[in-house]
């Protein structure tokens, strides 16, 4: 057994955020999985949230959000680093887990029993997962996915690893990475909040330079061209890269001021209000482009231009406190 952390599924305790009632259950598989492996090791994963508020749409879709890993290193000391794959992916996360560093991996969810009613034996998906616990002989494992903890064992874990039959040289080996614990003392809560500030202010420098719900809304228009004409498997995959993006992002840069607010940052209500306000439109805004879809009727364009309205607000608000 090659175990960095001891923990229970049944009795792990999740970080709030993945508790708590929310717009939007889960962000996405690569962020969750830090908010739970930086809980798990006893930091605060809410610091490293001023990433959140830098975002932009990208032209086909919104920025695929992802805690900067020179943040993770201020914060938390936590140096991580991609590891080549050149032998078996099973051998690569044994040896690391056993050197004391968490192996986030790319796995088929297909394989993964806690995707059970969306993935699970049902389609092949890629997500990451975060590995503190292997187990090769007995087929064990013990991973953060999703909103919490996790173990799987027996065909699972042989068919996870591919350890089946004869390797598929058409089968590309996952993109892995390794988390290195640096940082011998960890930082108190002053420290923490004076590292977040600092890359809040950091990121408030780095907005996008015109409102980019301006771009979106324009893109939208030309998409919903060819989207009445499609069906509902492409409504996800689109709104997944656009509406569900943004909208969990600007949930989680919401939660990020709440927790700026607790650790006494003062006037943060009308920024957070405004940029909750956006998570909290396009939660219902997803819902209205499926049944455009479906029914091939028009879409009202207009929650587009209030949800920039909304950003403008929330990003002036922060720019006039903290720049």
């Amino acid at each position: 057994m090659a175990r960095l952390l001891s923990l229970d599924p049944e009795s792990y305790s999740r970080h709030r955020i993945h508790t708590q009632e929310r717009d939007w259950a889960e962000t996405n598989c690569y962020v969750d999985i830090w908010i739970e492996l930086l809980h798990a090791l006893g930091h605060e994963p809410l610091a490293m949230m001023p990433f959140t508020l830098a975002i932009d749409f990208e032209g086909d879709q919104w920025t695929f959000f992802k805690p900067p890993l020179p943040d993770i290193y201020e914060l938390y000391g936590i140096d991580v680093q991609e590891l080549a794959v050149w032998q078996p992916l099973v051998q690569h996360v044994e040896q690391q887990v056993a050197l004391g560093k968490p192996v986030l991996v790319e796995l088929d969810s297909y394989h993964l029993p806690d995707t059970a009613g969306m993935a699970y034996q049902l389609v092949h998906v890629k997500s990451t997962v975060a590995v503190v616990e292997i187990d090769v002989k007995k087929q064990h494992l013990g991973y953060f996915h999703g909103q919490g903890y996790y173990h799987l064992g027996g065909k699972d874990f042989v068919n996870v690893f591919r350890l089946h039959g004869e390797p598929d040289p058409a089968i590309l080996p996952p993109y892995v990475e390794i988390a290195k614990l640096r940082r011998a003392v960890k930082f108190d809560d002053a420290q923490t909040l004076d590292v977040s500030l600092q890359l809040l202010r950091k990121y408030l420098r780095l907005l996008p330079a015109v409102n980019p719900f301006y771009a979106f809304k324009g893109q939208l228009e030309k998409d919903l061209e060819w989207l009445m004409e499609e069906r509902i498997e492409t409504f996800h995959l689109y709104s997944f890269a656009t509406l569900r993006q943004f909208g969990a992002c600007f949930e989680l840069a919401a939660t990020y001021l709440d927790w700026l607010a607790m650790q006494g940052e003062s006037n943060l209500i009308d920024a957070r209000t405004a940029i909750k306000s956006i998570s909290e439109a396009a939660k219902p805004y997803q819902f209205q482009l499926a049944r455009a879809m479906s029914r091939k009727k028009p879409l009202n364009l207009a929650p587009i231009d209030a949800m920039g309205d909304h950003w403008e607000s929330g990003m002036e608000k922060l720019i006039t406190k903290y720049m």
